[in-house]
C-alpha cells in the first residue's frame, strides 16, 4: 500500500450541497477501488492562480488516502469527467 494525495478544486458558484456531494462522490471512488482514506483537508475558498473557465475563485480540497498502485489511475479517470471539479492531481507522497 502506498500513500497518496488527492487534490481537487470544485467550482465555488454551487451549491454548499452540491459541492460537498462532489467531494463524497470522489472519496466514495477512493473506497471503491479499495483504498482507505487516512485525511481530509479542506482549505475553503482561494483565489485561483489564473481564470478557468470564467472562474477566479475554487474550493480546495486535499485527500490523503492508502492504495495500490492502480488505484490513482482508476481515480483519476473517473475525476476527470465530473462536471463541478475545475483541476485534480492525484501524487504519490514520500514514505
Amino acid at each position: 500500500m502506498n500513500k497518496y494525495e488527492l487534490a481537487l478544486v470544485v467550482n465555488a458558484k454551487i451549491e454548499d450541497e452540491e459541492r460537498l456531494a462532489t467531494v463524497e462522490k470522489a472519496k466514495e471512488y477512493i473506497t471503491r477501488f479499495g483504498g482507505t482514506i487516512t485525511n481530509i483537508d479542506e482549505w475553503g475558498k482561494k483565489r485561483l492562480a489564473y481564470e478557468i473557465q470564467k472562474m477566479k475563485e475554487g474550493y480546495y480540497y486535499f485527500i490523503q488516502f492508502d492504495a495500490d498502485t492502480t488505484v490513482p489511475a482508476e481515480i483519476e479517470k473517473r475525476v476527470r469527467i465530473m462536471e463541478n471539479v475545475i483541476r485534480y492531481l492525484c501524487v504519490k507522497q514520500e514514505a
